[in-house]
């Protein structure tokens, strides 16, 4: 299995070296405000900038305070201290799976052997930067006329992170309506309330309509060569919110109740977002 996985990856890093430097067409000059997600336990000290103190923290499976940033468009994330977080980057043996499947830009196919060689050329990118400067530990690419975006920070275990970017800008993401994004390392089937059904490879998403406030769906996964229910399940979805539905496959702490048993064999994270001000309190 070992030298399967070597083999898989060393081919990704030879594409990647093939293609040359796709990261030269990324120079380009962005302006927008991030929320960072941390995939696990929060991640704490970090920054965009070099020399900067460290004062974003990423929350676990949920938006952290918005952050401004104007830069390339290849963003570099520094790593400084903790800032208080309990921050314990270690990934658990499912996510390691994800390490075979690198965290990429929207929109990413694993199929799509341009996509494998950008992302190892990403990377390269990385560990090339960081012989200069050790407190980079994420590259991330923004897309071209984004102006708002979720910044999914995976760990790799060697102090560095996989970085995922999810492209909200609101005429990608409509106000009231969700996307469901498929980050777990099985294909999944999803069956909307309208009827309509989707089948997700990893890293695949679709945007889904939720009629009169809510989110009505069935999940299934594909395991051992069959399908498999996870859960029929309802999202109350806002007018007001733009909301992420992630389903994942891991077995960090955050999923797990206090006797330490896990509901369900895969996990799903709901972000919201209120773009222009939070919705008021009943009276």
């Amino acid at each position: 299995m070992k030298s399967e996985s070597h083999r898989f990856l060393t081919t990704l890093l030879l594409a990647g070296l093939a293609l040359g430097s796709p990261l030269r067409a990324q120079q380009a000059e962005v302006a927008l405000k991030l929320d960072f997600v941390a995939w696990g336990d929060a991640i704490g000290g970090l920054s965009l900038k070099a020399g900067d103190s460290g004062g974003i923290t990423a929350l676990p499976f949920r938006y952290s305070d918005p952050v401004t940033y104007s830069g390339p468009a290849v963003m570099e994330i520094f790593k400084s201290g903790d800032n208080n977080a309990k921050a314990r980057p270690q990934p658990t043996a499912d996510d390691k799976l994800h390490e075979l499947i690198p965290l990429a830009p929207e929109p990413a196919n694993p199929a799509n052997n341009q996509d494998a060689r950008a992302k190892s050329a990403l990377t390269l990118e990385l560990e090339k930067r960081r012989a200069k400067q050790p407190n980079l530990v994420a590259l991330a690419v923004i897309p071209a006329d984004c102006t708002r975006a979720t910044v999914l920070l995976a760990p790799l275990g060697n102090g560095t992170y996989q970085a995922y970017v999810i492209d909200d800008d609101p005429t990608k993401l409509p106000l009231g309506e969700v996307r469901v994004h498929n980050l777990s390392t099985y294909e999944v089937a999803v069956r909307c309330s309208s009827g309509v059904t989707k089948t997700l490879k990893t890293r695949d998403s679709f945007v889904a309509r939720a009629p009169d406030g809510y989110f009505i769906y069935e999940l299934t996964y594909f395991q051992d060569e069959e399908w498999k229910y996870q859960e029929n399940n309802v999202i109350p979805i806002r007018p007001t919110d733009q909301s992420q539905m992630i389903i994942l496959s891991s077995d960090n702490a955050f999923f797990r109740s206090g006797d330490g048993s896990k509901n369900g064999f895969l996990q799903i994270v709901t972000l919201r977002r209120y773009p222009k001000s939070p919705p008021k309190p009943p009276k």
